[in-house]
C-alpha cells in the first residue's frame, strides 16, 4: 500500500464524501420492495463510471505521481467487485429472508377489474414478500379470493392487519377513495392507488409530478437523458476516430483503385435518409453497385444484378457499411441504433407499420439490435419489417451501453461468420 496517497485524512474524507454526493445524486440507497440485483444494474455501472473519475481525479487534485498505475486501478475494481458482491449477497439475503416468511406485507384490492390478475402475478411472487389477501367489490364474485362489498373492507383491513390496501380508481367514486384515505391516514395503512388504464399502459411508462399533479409519460427513451447521450456521444466519437484512423485511413485509396477497375463510378454511394426526429441526412457508403436509377427506390434483392463482383464481398462482409463511420463522426448516425432507412421506405412504412416513427426517437446506427437478430436487407414478408421494427422499439425504450457492446460484438462475430441476408 501507499501510505501517502489513501491513509490521510484528507484522502478518506474525500474518497468518502465524493462516494456519498454520487450515491445520493444517483438515488442509489433507496431499496424497493420489488427491487433485484439486476433491476438497476445500470444505476450501479453509472456509479462506478463517475465514482471512477472522481476516484482518479484525487492524483490530480494532489499531484500525486503514483508509481505504478495499474496498482491503483487494481485497487478500484477490487473496490467495484467487493461493493458488487455486497449487493449480490445483500438481495440473496433479503430473498431467502422474505421465502422463509420474514418482512412481509398483508395487501387486499379495493375494486376489481382486468389489472387485477396482472399485479396479482407481483404479489403471488414469494421474493417480493407480499401476501395477498383478497379483493373487495360490490359486484359479487365466485372467486375464492372475494373477500365481499366495499363497504365491508374497513372491518376486514383492521382485524387481519392489512399493512396495504389497493384501490381501483375506476371502481370507486370521489367520496368512496376520499373515505379510503382518511381511513388510512388515521389507521397507519398504506393506500395505493391503481388509475383507470384506458389501455394506454406501456412498458415504458414512467409518472412525472408536475408540482403535485401526477402525469404519465407513455414513453420514456434513457438516451433524452443528459448524462447518456452525452456519454453514447462520446463513444461515438471516440470508436469511428479510431475506426476511420486505423482502418479507413488505408481502406478508401485501396477500394477507390477496385472499385473503378471494375465500373466507373463514384467510389462512394450517397443516399438521402431519414435519422433523428426524422430530419434527412447523407448517409455514406461504399459503391457496391453499377450507377442506376433505382438505387433510391430499391432495395437490394438476392442475385441483384446491379451489385458488382467486389460489391458482393462487400456487402456479404458488411464492409460497404463502413464509410458510415464518417455520419457518426459527424453527429448524424450512432455506432449503434436503428438502421436509418431511405426516404420512400419511411413514406411507406410509417402509414403501413404501426408505431414505425418510434424508431426515429434516437439517432440511427450502423449496426442495431433488429440486426444481429437476422431482421436486415431485403423485406420478403410483413412480418420483417414489422419484427424490425418491434426490436428498434425495444431498443428505444431498454438503451444501455451493455446493450450497445452486446451489439458491436455480435455485429463483429456476424461479420467473419457471414449473414444469410447479407447480399
Amino acid at each position: 500500500m501507499t501510505p501517502d496517497t489513501y491513509y490521510n485524512i484528507p484522502s478518506i474524507l474525500y474518497y468518502n464524501i465524493s462516494w456519498l454526493i454520487i450515491t445520493y445524486s444517483l438515488n442509489f440507497y433507496p431499496t424497493a420492495r420489488k427491487e433485484k440485483f439486476m433491476t438497476n444494474i445500470k444505476k450501479v455501472l453509472y456509479l462506478y463510471v463517475i465514482y471512477g473519475m472522481a476516484y482518479f481525479s484525487w492524483f490530480g487534485i494532489r499531484a500525486i505521481q503514483p508509481k505504478d498505475i495499474q496498482y491503483h486501478v487494481l485497487i478500484f475494481l477490487i473496490i467495484c467487485a467487493l461493493l458488487t458482491i455486497y449487493r449480490v449477497i445483500f438481495y440473496a439475503f433479503i430473498r431467502n429472508y422474505r421465502l422463509s416468511g420474514g418482512n412481509y406485507v398483508n395487501v387486499v384490492v379495493i375494486g376489481r377489474d382486468k389489472n387485477l390478475k396482472k399485479i396479482r402475478k407481483v404479489f403471488d411472487n414469494p421474493y417480493y414478500g407480499y401476501r395477498y389477501c383478497g379483493f373487495f367489490d360490490d359486484s359479487q364474485s365466485e372467486s375464492p379470493t372475494y373477500l365481499g362489498n366495499i363497504i365491508d373492507c374497513f372491518k376486514y383491513i383492521i382485524d387481519n392487519r392489512v399493512d396495504e390496501v389497493y384501490c381501483t380508481a375506476a371502481k370507486l367514486s370521489r367520496s368512496d377513495l376520499q373515505n379510503l384515505i382518511n381511513f388510512a391516514d388515521n389507521n397507519l395503512i398504506k393506500l395505493k392507488i391503481i388509475p383507470d388504464n384506458k389501455d394506454i399502459y406501456t412498458a415504458a411508462m414512467t409518472v412525472q409530478k408536475y408540482d403535485k399533479i401526477p402525469v404519465l409519460d407513455l414513453r420514456t427513451v434513457p438516451l433524452e437523458a443528459d448524462f447518456g447521450r452525452m456519454a453514447k456521444r462520446v463513444f461515438d466519437v471516440v470508436f469511428s476516430s479510431v475506426v476511420i484512423i486505423t482502418l479507413l485511413s488505408w481502406l478508401v485509396p485501396l477500394l477507390y483503385v477496385l472499385i473503378k477497375l471494375e465500373s466507373p463510378g463514384p467510389l462512394f454511394f450517397t443516399q438521402k435518409r431519414h435519422g433523428l426526429k426524422r430530419q434527412t441526412f447523407n448517409c455514406i457508403k461504399f459503391r457496391s453497385m453499377t450507377c442506376n436509377g433505382e438505387a433510391n427506390l430499391k432495395m437490394a434483392t438476392k442475385n441483384d444484378r446491379r451489385v458488382t463482383k467486389i460489391g458482393r464481398i462487400l456487402r456479404k462482409t458488411s464492409i460497404d457499411e463502413l464509410p458510415q463511420f464518417f455520419n457518426v463522426f459527424m453527429g448524424d448516425m450512432s455506432v449503434v441504433g436503428p438502421r436509418p432507412h431511405m426516404e420512400q421506405h419511411t413514406s411507406d412504412y410509417e402509414i403501413s407499420v404501426d408505431k414505425y416513427l418510434v424508431r426515429h426517437f434516437v439517432k440511427p446506427g450502423i449496426t442495431g439490435l433488429a440486426q444481429i437478430k437476422g431482421y436486415r436487407g431485403e423485406i420478403l414478408k410483413p412480418s420483417d419489417i414489422l419484427n424490425r421494427i418491434r426490436l428498434d422499439i425495444l431498443y428505444v425504450e431498454k438503451w444501455s451501453f451493455l446493450l450497445d457492446f452486446k451489439i458491436i460484438f455480435l455485429t463483429i462475430f456476424n461479420a467473419f461468420r457471414g449473414e444469410e441476408k447479407a447480399y
